[in-house]
């Protein structure tokens, strides 16, 4: 008899962000696969099994996780943020897609998280009140130009956005890339907030218009969100600015 295989994100870092639902599949997993500073956030008994993995691994570590939930045992894959958000929920997908016929009968739970772009926006307002996106900025699994002709679309169809992977040691350029590209279609005064480890001691929340967005600001650790045309900031006397979009495009709100 196989066992189940969860896979859960545990938010952007602060352990009050991990929801009770995952939490609730920890509690009953004993093999646990991912990358090693996620597993570390969770307090795992004595009895339960840690098994850690590169961060460029996701596919692998998929398939260990698949073999042992057909083999009995009660898995967990541990993901920052919500796991289906650029993270181990479609590599798992995937993993069962191109196996054995036996894994698509496996008893599969993807558990919902806060994902980073969703706790930036708590932090510093509503910047994702109207339509918005989420991009990837790495190209490990796509094409550069891919990336740049959606952030221009998108921003001509007057979406805010969320970058995700925005700037690491071997992609140092490509923020400033894409924010030369968006200082194309976008006002100079459009809202860039760098929100940095929402959640965590270290959390740092920056706004900046698009014309001074300074992309050595951003690390791994942060999502970027570009505001549209209509994302305004409001200043707060002795509190930090609000950073909202409207629900409604000027000149047609009901």
């Amino acid at each position: 008899m196989s066992g189940t295989l969860y896979v859960i994100g545990t938010g952007p870092g602060g352990p009050q962000q991990m929801t009770p639902e995952a939490l609730d599949a920890v509690s009953k997993s004993t093999d646990f696969l991912g990358y090693g500073p996620y597993l570390d956030r969770l307090s795992l008994r004595p009895d339960q099994n840690r098994i850690a993995s590169d961060n460029r691994e996701e596919l692998d570590r998929a398939q260990a996780a698949i073999m042992r939930a057909v083999a009995g045992a009660d898995v967990c894959v541990v993901s920052g943020g919500d796991p289906g958000v650029f993270a181990m929920a479609a590599a798992v997908c995937e993993a069962i897609d191109n196996g054995p016929e036996e894994w698509r009968s496996i008893d599969l739970v993807i558990v919902p998280g806060v994902t980073a772009m969703l706790a930036v926006a708590a932090r510093i307002g509503a910047p994702l009140g109207h339509d918005f996106c989420a991009i990837s900025l790495s190209d490990n699994l796509k094409p550069w130009d891919v990336i740049t002709s959606r952030l221009k679309l998108v921003a001509q169809a007057g979406l805010v956005i969320a970058l995700y992977n925005p700037i690491s040691k071997a992609r140092p350029w490509q923020l400033g890339e894409a924010f030369d590209i968006l200082r194309t279609v976008l006002p100079a005064q459009t809202p860039v907030i760098f929100g940095r480890a929402a959640g965590r001691p270290d959390e740092r929340m920056l706004v900046m218009n698009l014309a001074k967005a300074d992309a050595g600001k951003a690390d791994m650790a942060t999502c970027v969100i570009i505001g549209s045309p209509e994302t305004r900031i409001i200043p707060r006397p002795g509190r930090a600015d609000l950073v909202y979009t409207p629900r409604f495009i000027a000149g047609e709100r009901r």
